[in-house]
């Protein structure tokens, strides 16, 4: 799926456009978030080091707005005719994973985050925090935390095993 997403990227915009800034939007999206982008940073040749700050800052950068902002934009999507069903999505979607984050409070909350498994990550985790009423000042680090430990697990994996095969 990412390969597929920096082919069709770099295509789109001309081929012109540097790997950094592809791993870095690639890692501003929902679902595939910073462990996308480290994937695309590397099947793009872009270094380790450059690589894991640049999809840090594009993972984390939505977040303080998704814990600010979701509940408020859920509500106003209720109320129309046309995303009232995307707006129920969110919330079964957040519904489904609080019992994950519920249970162990701010432990859950990095757990959920840090571990790279489908549905799982900062979005989803922000999303989760806000609908809990979990504090910005409380959320917010443990899910840049929890952004930084799978980060880690994502750049052992993908640079990791790269080195490993090309060795």
């Amino acid at each position: 799926m990412t390969d597929g997403l920096v082919q069709g990227l770099t295509e789109w915009l001309g081929g012109s456009i540097p790997g950094e800034l592809i791993a870095f939007l690639i890692s501003l999206l929902p679902i595939l978030e910073l462990r996308g982008g480290l994937i695309a940073a590397s099947l793009l040749h872009v270094p380790l080091g450059p690589a894991f700050l640049i999809c840090y800052i594009g993972n984390i950068l939505p977040i303080p707005f998704i814990l600010l902002f979701i509940r408020r934009i859920i509500n106003y999507l209720k109320k129309t005719r046309m995303l009232h069903g995307f707006a129920g999505w969110l919330e079964r979607k957040s519904e489904k994973n609080k019992d994950k984050v519920t249970k162990y409070k701010m432990l859950g909350l990095l757990l959920f985050v840090a571990v790279p498994l489908p549905g799982t990550g900062a979005w989803t985790g922000a999303l989760v925090a806000a609908m809990l009423d979990m504090p910005l000042k409380k959320s917010l680090p443990v899910i840049a935390l929890g952004v930084l430990i799978a980060g880690v697990i994502m750049s052992v994996i993908t640079y990791g095993l790269a080195a490993l095969l090309s060795w």
